[in-house]
Formats: structure tokens, sequence, C-alpha cells
């Protein structure tokens, strides 16, 4: 008789301030209360991850599932994409927007019961390819972009590490403000009659989910499952029209301004001047210029 692989979560120990390493038991026991058999494994290295990842699929593994924040998920998506495996989502991050378009709470117990029901959804992915031909394509699954929020990415895996969610975004991206004067941006839509956008912005974001950066509402039309991007684009705003900005975006996620341009669309290809880089899911991916396409229905995914 032919044994079965059981299902593996995979966790990022240091997700959600170094919180979600905390929460493997009581994930272990909701599982358990279902009679749902699970292997549980904790990885140092997005190395580690990725490598324990590909030898749980080559042993026959066809449930994955990443228990961490947005990084995690598209660590994890990285290797599932085009695959014959089943994504599950287990949120303890501190940025948890990809399961959060799902309808997928912090609530383990909840998170798990997702997982037991065995329902899944065609979820489409985000394929990025950078500048050089040495360059791998990425992909991620929730929200990228380069200028301000890409800056403020470095500045949230620094200092601002331990700071929790939506805030950590924040104030890194106020922290980036000093000495920041937007980029240069040139956006085309390949196989599209959308017309070519170039003006100085703040920042370009592309996102597959309608918010990105722990609950922040850029994308509110952007869904999942629709085969389309939406490219979300904020024009050069001084520092004090910025400041006006983030109460809104503190208190209930949204962008408040009428200097924003959002634009549905397939692929896009945006290019910056100097070494403009582009993040994707909280992870720096890519060089300007580079091109970004939806990958419909890429990723097979445990949802409600």
């Amino acid at each position: 008789m032919e044994s079965i692989v059981p299902a593996t979560v995979f966790v990022n120990p240091s997700a959600g301030q170094g919180k979600a390493g905390g929460r493997v038991g009581k994930v272990r026991q909701a599982f358990a209360r279902r009679s749902y058999s699970v292997r549980i494994t904790q990885s140092a290295s997005r190395n580690e991850f990725r490598n324990g990842v590909r030898a749980a699929i080559e042993c026959g593994c066809s449930t994955l599932i990443a228990m961490g924040g947005d990084g995690t998920v598209q660590l994890l998506a990285g290797e599932c994409a085009g695959r014959a495996v089943r994504m599950g989502v287990i949120p303890a991050g501190g940025g948890n927007d990809f399961a959060a378009a799902l309808g997928i709470t912090m609530d383990a117990d909840q998170a798990v019961g997702v997982i037991a029901n065995g329902k899944t959804r065609k979820i489409d992915a985000v394929g990025l390819c950078g500048r050089g031909e040495d360059v791998a394509p990425a992909i991620y699954v929730g929200g990228g972009g380069m200028g301000l929020d890409a800056e403020a990415v470095r500045q949230a895996s620094g200092k601002f590490l331990k700071w929790p969610g939506r805030l950590r975004y924040v104030v890194s991206a106020i922290a980036a403000l000093r000495g920041f004067n937007g980029i240069q941006l040139e956006a085309e839509f390949p196989d599209s009659d959308l017309p070519r956008i170039a003006k100085r912005v703040l920042l370009a974001a592309v996102l597959n989910t309608p918010t990105y950066g722990g609950g922040l509402r850029l994308a509110p039309e952007a869904r999942v499952d629709d085969g389309m991007l939406e490219l979300v684009i904020l024009e050069m705003l001084s520092k004090a029209e910025v400041l006006r900005l983030i109460p809104p975006l503190l208190l209930r996620g949204k962008l408040k301004t009428w200097r924003v341009q959002r634009v549905q669309a397939a692929k896009v290809r945006l290019t910056a001047q100097g070494e403009t880089c582009f993040h994707g899911d909280g992870e720096l991916l890519g060089v300007s210029p580079v091109n970004i396409e939806v990958l419909p229905g890429a990723l097979s995914v445990l949802a409600p």
C-alpha cells in the first residue's frame, strides 16, 4: 500500500516580530483536533525554506502551507506556481495582505479550518523580470513597487523590523522621505492600447491584492483571480502633503488624495532612471527596467 505524504507547514519563525514560532503549538493543536496529518518545519533562512519546499515536493507532498507573512507566502508561491500542488496560508506576519484578500484571518484555528476543509481556488500570481540577462524571473503574490515604497522596504527590514504591521510600513516611508526626490517614471503596457505614462512620481505600485504594507488600501478594486493587475501611481508630493496623508493611512489604510492614478492591465513595463529597485511582497526583486505580468490561475490555494 502506497504511503501518504502528510501536508507540510513551513514556518518562518521570525515573522510577526518573531512571534510566529511561538504560535506553532497552537497550530499543531488545531490540526490535531481535526485529525489532519501535518508535518511542521521551521526554516532559519530563505535558502533553507526553498530547499525544504523542493524536498517535500520531490517526496510527493501535494499540500504545502506557508506560516508567516507575505514574504513567506511569496517564497512558497515561487516554488508552487505552475505545479500540481496546493498552497495553504496561516497568516502570522506583520503584513498579511494576501491572506486578507482570501478572507483568511490571523485566528490560527480559522486558518487551519480553511486548510482542513480542502476547498481550493485558482489564484493569479505576478511574474517579474528585472534588468540583465542573468537576473532570474521572480514571482510575488500581493503588491510590489518602486519609488518611496521600495525605499521604505529597506527601512522596514532594518531599524523598524520589530514595529507592528501597518505602522511599520508607514513609519518606514516617513524615514525614507529624507533626501528622496521621487523617480522619473515611464510606464508602458505591452499588448495593450493603453497610453504610455511618463511623469515624476513618489511611487509606482503594481498590485494583485487590494492592500499591501499591512493593510494599506492602494488598489481597492484589485482582485486575486481576475487575470489583471492594478498599477497605482502616486504623483510627486511635497513632504507636507505626504504627512497629511498619514492619519487616514494609519487609521483606515486609505490613500486620500486626488493625485493618484490607477490603471488595470495584464502587463506593465516600468522604467526609471538610475539604480531604481523594485520590491514584491516586501522583498527586493529587481532593478529598473522591470517587466511585470499577471500569471492567471498559476496557484491552487486553499481558501474559504
